[in-house]
């Protein structure tokens, strides 16, 4: 059976990223696209890449012209997308990419974010370790999903298996990241022009005022990390690259962790996870590698001068770090193969 699809936010970035993903699914049609000020014109008009959908055109976002569907993706700006969660309460699944239903905590939104806490709901990271398990078993069925935060997982991933498995202390987590601006969407912004970007990297959000921090944070504690245990800097850097994020992230090695044990802990957490990958000892990851792949790299070093281990963890910020995400959830949701339509070949040069 073909599964009917609406993309909001189809002519932003990751709504057009969704669509690339969605276009070769087999058991999905892409029946509708929404935009707000680009309504009433041609989908290829704006993501002229996406040339199998050419025949698709602009709607107006507004519930009445996203129910009806059996998945309905909400590419939107941050508190966007909580308006249209009671309009469509008949809807099966709804995935949302932005941050509306990420937190669990009313006190982390409220700090970050301001305004009503809305719903929080099951959050898009497949691979995850949980307290019990995998993240996974939390989206098999699920109704309502929370994509990730690209800088969020790329950091969650690297760090959750030392963990979970009690090698590393979270308690003094450093974590900086170089970062391409199409993660800050596709709205005109004078700091994100070329002009002013090319030939330089950029801090932003410095000093603990990310919104991505209490996600992190929130994955962390469900690996078993104590609340009130944590202790997270978290830079990223904008960097001249349209795609892409490469965060080293360290933290201090519990004691008494011998370094086969470390290891293990990460082989172990994705040993059988077709999306993560650890490379070998001395092996560490580029951006480059993973361009259009649905995959998450981590190189990983264990430095006893410093006492701490340090990952290295690449992805692109489109793929893995939303619409794939988002698609890989969609599908154990409904029950299908989790990897259809999701590629873990890159594209180089």
């Amino acid at each position: 059976m073909t599964l009917s699809v609406a993309v909001s936010g189809a002519s932003g970035y990751a709504g057009g990223e969704i669509l690339r993903l969605l276009a070769d699914h087999p058991d999905i049609e892409v029946r509708t696209v929404t935009a707000h000020s680009s309504a009433g014109q041609p989908l290829v008009a704006h993501q002229p890449h996406l040339r199998s959908l050419g025949h698709l055109e602009l709607q107006p976002t507004t519930p009445e012209v996203l129910a009806g569907h059996d998945v309905v993706f909400l590419a939107l700006p941050h508190g966007q997308s909580a308006q249209y969660t009671d309009a469509l309460a008949d809807t099966p699944l709804v995935i949302d990419a932005g941050a509306d239903h990420r937190l669990t905590s009313p006190e982390d939104w409220a700090a970050f974010y301001g305004g009503p806490h809305p719903d929080p709901w099951a959050y898009g990271v497949p691979e995850l370790p949980v307290v019990g398990g995998k993240q996974r078993g939390a989206l098999a069925g699920a109704k309502r999903i929370a994509a990730p935060g690209c800088n969020a997982s790329t950091v969650a991933l690297s760090l959750v298996p030392g963990v979970a498995a009690g090698v590393i202390d979270p308690s003094d987590i450093v974590s900086v990241l170089a970062v391409g601006p199409s993660g800050a969407g596709k709205a005109a912004k004078t700091n994100l022009l070329a002009s002013e970007i090319l030939g330089s990297a950029n801090p932003y959000a410095v000093g603990g005022t990310h919104r991505h921090i209490p996600e992190i944070r929130q994955a962390l504690v469900a690996a078993g990390a104590p609340g009130d245990g944590i202790r997270l800097s978290f830079t990223p850097v904008l960097v001249p690259m349209a795609r892409g994020i490469l965060a080293t992230s360290s933290a201090p090695i519990r004691e008494g962790a011998r370094d086969a044990e470390i290891r293990d802990a990460w082989e172990a957490a994705y040993a059988d996870e077709p999306f993560v990958e650890l490379l070998p000892a001395g092996v560490f990851p580029r951006t480059a590698d993973v361009l259009g792949a649905n995959v998450a790299s981590l190189g990983l070093a264990i430095d006893r001068a410093a006492n701490r281990v340090t990952v290295v963890a690449a992805v692109d910020n489109l793929v893995k770090g939303t619409a794939g995400a988002a698609i890989q959830s969609m599908n154990l949701a409904l029950g299908l193969p989790e990897a259809t339509a999701l590629p873990v070949n890159g594209v180089a040069p």
